[in-house]
């Protein structure tokens, strides 16, 4: 029964994917704005990965210009094959590098942490990187001093936009116990179920199921546990109830821990699960 509720729940989620972009959006919004920089006379030098990736774009659109297949060109270069299709299609170096510094990385949910304790005086690489892992970072220190490189030389960071949940990390908090989620996905969690109501009366169901399941009271139960969930507007969870209705007495009594038999067109029970 859990695995096909489970799949009802990943439905329900994906159903409010809408409001998953918006607290993506709500994040990014909230941040504050960057210490104010004193203004150079003369810009600041590209970084070295900077000025290496419009050599690789150069040399990308040279060869390309020249007639050479994708594969011609990373045998030529060395370099990856994506790195090549990237640079392929970007007309400008501008532009190949901006696409490089856009893409996600695992570092992007903790970008508003480093911010917000870096404008509080915080600027021990070390300490911020125990501090996001503690949070469920599993990046290294030294993608995190990279990071802070640019606020150390007087610039700031890209401009980061926190990437949207995903329809299955969410249902996936949703079917286990709180306390098996790490700070940084609880409080994801609650700001999911407070931004969504819907969700937040779908994580109430499941828990209402899961609390069934393990304490065995189906017989006590299920009967309120449906009705609620019937009189909420959860259509995938009304396809689960339905299936349930289908063969009511065989899952009252497995959520009973009790197993049960047909006798003269009776329901019998005959003992305890184990």
């Amino acid at each position: 029964m859990w695995h096909i509720l489970a799949e009802y729940t990943a439905k329900a989620v994906a159903r409010h994917r809408a409001c998953l972009k918006q607290i993506a959006a709500a994040a990014e919004q909230a941040q504050p704005p960057p210490e104010p920089i004193a203004t150079a006379t003369v810009p600041p030098p590209e970084s070295r990965l900077t000025a290496r990736m419009r050599d690789q774009h150069a040399a990308v659109q040279a060869l390309y210009a020249r007639g050479l297949g994708m594969r011609a060109i990373v045998r030529e270069l060395g370099v990856d094959r994506k790195t090549v299709r990237r640079f392929a299609h970007a007309t400008t170096g501008d532009e190949a590098v901006a696409r490089a510094i856009s893409r996600p990385t695992v570092l992007d949910r903790y970008q508003p942490h480093l911010h917000r304790r870096w404008t509080q005086g915080c600027r021990d690489a070390a300490m911020l990187h125990a501090e996001i892992t503690a949070l469920g970072y599993r990046g290294s220190l030294r993608t995190v001093h990279r990071y802070l490189q640019p606020l150390r030389t007087g610039t700031h960071p890209a401009a980061f936009r926190p990437s949207a949940l995903t329809i299955g990390e969410v249902t996936s908090w949703l079917l286990r116990r709180p306390e098996d989620l790490d700070p940084r996905q609880q409080q994801l969690l609650a700001d999911v179920r407070g931004h969504c109501a819907q969700i937040d009366r779908l994580a109430e169901h499941v828990t209402g199921f899961a609390k069934m399941m393990t304490k065995r009271t189906g017989e006590q139960h299920l009967a309120g546990w449906l009705e609620r969930v019937e009189a909420d507007d959860q259509p995938e969870l009304h396809t689960f109830t339905a299936g349930i209705h289908h063969d009511l007495a065989a899952v009252t009594a497995g959520l009973s821990g009790v197993a049960r038999k047909f006798v003269g067109g009776q329901v019998q029970a005959v003992g305890s699960l184990r």
